[in-house]
């Protein structure tokens, strides 16, 4: 078993650390203050090629294996969390979703455009009414002639109004629940198509999260993706991949917040000494490194099972929930670390347990990954049992 990284992916480390220490960490906090998406840093990121390399050579990707998408996304939240969510989603759901199902024109047309940041993409699946519990949906895609129309809203879209692709689960036979289920493709600018209000959130203010809202939109037949009634099953295989994203933002989140403590801890004095030097302080660093470090074999593990095209749900659930929870966790007491000073906007601590909180409840809450766990141990497929 090689816990060593290659010499790609820590190329890839280094070039993330030195674009988060120049174009990130000055600014985030002030994009957090005035709640603004950061389209130009965003622009760079892909023209970097951090937007795209997770997708194929052929349509414009880098081809890189998950173990360098989680890599991208755990060294952009280290510094900022919304803008780590904005690479997660948009390669992790969107663009990963049109990749593995759409046909060939499909994937042709849109993903080139994604693979570099100049059209980003948001997943649409979550409603007002429902969110893990598909059956639940109500917007509604019917079949007309060479068209689908569309009709419902869909709530706490991530790019929801800075989107130029919309991937769009719709019930296509309502009578068979989840079992009948649908995906489309729907481009911004299509008649009927608009967002409703932005959502405010207790944290991640600069990431762009709103309604939206799908009024007899119509798209060509053309525009479903993979077959009809199979919409739920790729979501599933999609969320799984999210969750491998999400366990690295997660991890990203905590890895900031212990490295501002340790800096912290290194310069500020009580009784004469650096507090680093106080057991107290001490232990409390050491078991946010151990449960971080906890949360990294797992993400790894699960990136590595997606490379090689082996089972990965329940390792992609394990790794969310741990990574989630330790990075809660971690910057809750990254704050207390600080004192009163983590409680104020002069450090970023605050923020980092702000933005964390989302970790445990976007892409499957922590009760929905205990659900994932549980049936697989249950059923016997843990391979550690």
């Amino acid at each position: 078993m090689d816990f060593e990284l290659s010499e790609e992916h820590r190329r890839i480390q280094a070039t993330i650390r030195e674009f988060g220490e120049r174009a990130v960490r000055p600014y985030a906090g002030a994009w957090d203050r005035a709640e603004e998406f950061p389209h130009e840093t965003v622009r760079r990121l892909g023209a970097l090629g951090f937007l795209g390399m997770a997708l194929p050579e052929e349509v414009g990707g880098g081809g890189a294996d998950a173990l360098a998408s989680a890599l991208v996304i755990e060294g952009i939240a280290r510094y900022d969390a919304s803008l780590g969510l904005t690479v997660a989603s948009h390669t992790g759901l969107a663009s990963g979703h049109i990749n593995a199902f759409a046909s060939d024109a499909l994937r042709r047309r849109f993903l080139p455009r994604m693979a570099t940041g100049e059209w980003l993409g948001a997943w649409c699946l979550t409603e007002p009414g429902s969110g893990s519990d598909a059956a639940g949906l109500r917007t509604r895609a019917v079949r007309l002639g060479d068209q689908w129309v569309l009709d419902g809203s869909k709530m706490f879209i991530t790019q929801g109004t800075v989107a130029q692709v919309y991937v769009v689960l719709a019930s296509t036979a309502p009578e068979r629940g989840s079992h009948g289920v649908s995906a489309f493709v729907v481009e911004r600018g299509t008649r009927g198509l608009g967002t409703g209000r932005k959502i405010e959130k207790l944290g991640l203010h600069s990431s762009d999260t709103a309604e939206v809202v799908l009024e007899n939109v119509r798209v060509p037949a053309d525009h479903l993706i993979g077959e009809e009634n199979q919409g739920f099953k790729q979501a599933l295989r999609v969320l799984d991949g999210g969750r491998v994203g999400m366990a690295a933002w997660c991890l990203g989140i905590g890895r900031g917040a212990l490295e501002e403590s340790l800096a912290y801890a290194r310069e500020r004095t009580a009784f004469g000494r650096p507090i680093a030097e106080l057991q107290a302080v001490q232990f409390t660093l050491a078991d946010m490194a151990t449960r971080l470090d906890a949360a990294r074999v797992l993400l790894y593990r699960a990136a590595h099972l997606k490379t090689r095209g082996l089972p990965y749900r329940t390792e992609a659930s394990m790794a969310k929930l741990v990574a989630s929870e330790a990075a809660m966790w971690v910057t809750t007491k990254a704050v207390q670390l600080h004192g009163g000073y983590g409680y104020t906007r002069d450090y970023p601590v605050e923020r980092y347990m702000r933005d964390a909180k989302l970790g445990e409840i976007g892409e499957g809450t922590s009760e929905v990954q205990r659900m994932v766990i549980a049936r697989a141990v249950l059923g016997g497929t843990v391979a550690s049992l």
